[in-house]
């Protein structure tokens, strides 16, 4: 199974969630979707609308996971592996699409 498309949702920097889609572009090309708020943690239903805004969805069958950058900063953020279901080639990023 290829590791990319993934998204991950972080908590980024400015200390609020942002979902974003890894690919095999550089990292300022990769769509992102900013929820503008530190709690609560976005839902499985709105990452999946954020995903669908981006022209992806989650692959079937896949589920949020959790995984944790390495000590000794560690990170928390959620993964699922996607696939696109649109032409995203318009996409751009932003602090927060729909």
């Amino acid at each position: 199974m290829s590791l990319l498309p993934e998204a991950r949702m972080v908590l980024d920097a400015s200390g609020t969630w942002k979902l974003f889609v890894l690919t095999g572009y550089e990292p300022r090309e990769w769509p992102v979707h900013g929820f503008h708020r530190a709690e609560p943690v976005p839902t499985v239903p709105e990452r999946v609308t954020a995903l669908a805004a981006l022209g992806y969805a989650a692959r079937d069958g896949a589920e949020w996971k959790w995984d944790a950058t390495p000590a000794p900063r560690r990170r928390m953020f959620a993964k699922v592996p996607v696939r696109p279901v649109a032409d995203c080639s318009t996409v751009t990023s932003s602090g927060g699409a729909a």
